[in-house]
């Protein structure tokens, strides 16, 4: 049913939106039937290079399939792949309107981000499209409904990328496969359409698939003959003994009795037959699990770009080095986030602007959708350091600090945290001597402006002061040095320190830090323990 008239896709063409969706239709219905031809069944490296030389043909359907196989029978591969593909659906996300935006831009924003935020498929929708790592596309039909006046997707269903062919013309356009040579054209704002660029190239051959379908065929190999290994190990060989001119039943009787013997342990045969027990199978089975260590070893760096992040060997796995693993799987999931957020604006967020936007003029001022890829900052570094950058006349925007803090901008009708209030300094503090009666009393201030008023305390101290409690102590040197010169002052070092009288400095200084712990202990709202020195 169509219900709209005449709009424009993300090329500029017009054309009619449809509430049905294009795989209902005739041409391509027989798709729903479709199913899998399980490729990995006998796979051979030769039967690999013609699956995945027909994909480059065109034909997606056979390499497709094996990467299902793959993903399913391999369990390394899949609980990698699943790591991947889990850690791009954990990031946070937002839609951001363009730079400078108007009024309507910004509603249109917000809208997108309410129907996002409400969708119960949007997270189904992000998983699905991470498939295309692992097969290079992931595609997903939409179908669209109209709920209070608003067009906006019902739901969004992943889509099997074997259904899908390349234009024979222009190998990285996808179509629906209907038969024909060329298969159909998806329909606009019908789809959403993920490329996962694991590597450069056309699109058939950008999926990881084609790198581990190696891995996976060796170490099957391996996994065979580890397997064939076990059936015998441990086990004795036994060999049965038939006289010549034995009839066949005879040497079937002979034959029963000896497999009789392996797994029964006791058997009869006719008399005249003998069997014989060798020496028990030797060996080691360290050979096959080294090669299929090899191979898992070879996914988890294809797939996660190191090896420490899966598991550890107990020789190498050094924390740096597992932290460095990490860091490389976060930039991987870092790329893979920056490679599927224009997919969800294109195919999503501008659908929706176009249909019920109210600022939509042109894809290049068009609200992004992004994911938030920064890491969290130091809130105790941040706290101490802007305080004293801005003290210097640093200026620093608002909005950086609370875009670094990831702390949301609080509007106008919210509340904020406040710093509590700072307790005044008590009376009793005015009886300290004259020069710190003004420090002591001074009214609340903020950390800042309490450290500038301690640095600033000797100033307050006046000349006269100084010179009365220091002159005690200078006073002797000098008048050592001016009587028999800077020698004779040294030769009688010890005699002159103990004519030195330091009570009254000695006083002044401990009566200043009681102040300053005092005043100190009131901001912090400590109990004090007052003792006067």
């Amino acid at each position: 049913m169509e219900f709209l008239t005449r709009i424009l896709d993300a090329s500029g063409r017009p054309f009619v939106l449809s509430d049905d969706q294009q795989t209902g239709t005739a041409k391509v219905g027989f798709l729903r039937q479709h199913y899998s031809t399980h490729p990995s069944m006998s796979l051979t490296p030769a039967r690999a290079a013609a699956l995945l030389k027909a994909a480059e043909d065109g034909d997606l359907m056979a390499q497709c399939e094996l990467a299902e196989d793959m993903e399913e029978k391999d369990l390394h591969l899949a609980a990698e792949l699943g790591k991947r593909r889990r850690a791009v659906q954990s990031l946070p996300w937002k839609i951001t309107p363009p730079r400078n935006p108007t009024k309507e831009e910004q509603y249109d924003a917000d809208m997108v981000t309410e129907i996002l935020t409400d969708a119960t498929w949007f997270n189904d929708c992000l998983f699905d499209a991470t498939d295309a790592v692992l097969k290079g596309f992931s595609c997903q039909e939409i179908e669209w409904e109209q709920v209070d006046g608003l067009t906006i997707p019902k739901t969004i269903e992943f889509r099997d990328a074997a259904w899908f062919q390349t234009h024979p013309q222009d190998r990285n356009q996808l179509r629906l496969r209907d038969g024909s040579h060329e298969g159909q054209e998806l329909w606009p704002f019908g789809w959403v359409v993920h490329v996962a660029k694991s590597k450069s190239g056309y699109l058939a051959r950008m999926g990881l698939v084609r790198s581990l379908v190696w891995a996976f065929i060796f170490k099957n190999y391996s996994v065979r003959d580890l397997a064939e290994f076990l059936e015998i190990y441990g086990m004795p060989i036994r060999l049965g003994k038939y006289p010549a001119g034995s009839t066949e039943k005879e040497k079937q009787s002979l034959l029963r009795a000896v497999m009789s013997v392996g797994h029964n342990a006791g058997g009869i045969f006719p008399r005249g037959m003998d069997i014989e027990l060798k020496n028990a199978i030797e060996g080691s089975s360290d050979p096959y699990m080294a090669f299929v260590t090899y191979w898992d070893l070879c996914i988890s760096k294809v797939i996660l770009g190191g090896t420490l992040t899966s598991q550890a060997d107990g020789a190498t796995s050094t924390n740096a080095l597992g932290n460095v693993h990490e860091r490389m799987a976060d930039n991987i999931c870092d790329s893979d986030a920056l490679q599927l957020a224009p997919t969800i604006t294109r195919d999503i967020v501008h659908p929706i602007v176009a249909l019920n936007g109210r600022s939509f003029s042109s894809l290049r001022r068009l609200c992004r959708f992004e994911f938030d890829l920064s890491a969290p900052e130091d809130l105790t570094a941040y706290s101490t350091a802007l305080p004293l950058l801005a003290g210097i006349g640093m200026k620093i925007p608002v909005q950086w600090a609370h875009e670094k803090l990831q702390i949301p901008m609080a509007d106008d009708s919210d509340e904020v945290l406040k710093p509590a209030p700072q307790p005044e300094a008590p009376a009793f503090l005015s009886a300290v001597p004259r020069g710190y009666t003004a420090l002591a009393a001074a009214p609340s201030v903020s950390a800042p402006d309490a450290q500038k008023a301690i640095a600033a305390m000797p100033g307050a101290v006046s000349g006269d002061e100084w010179q009365a409690v220091t002159d005690p102590i200078l006073v002797p040197i000098i008048a050592a040095v001016q009587s028999g010169g800077m020698e004779a002052a040294k030769l009688r070092a010890a005699e002159l320190y103990a004519e030195l009288d330091d009570e009254q400095l000695t006083d002044m200084l401990s009566r200043a830090m009681w102040i300053a712990e005092t005043w100190g202990a009131l901001k912090c709202q400590c109990r004090l323990i007052w003792a006067m020195p």
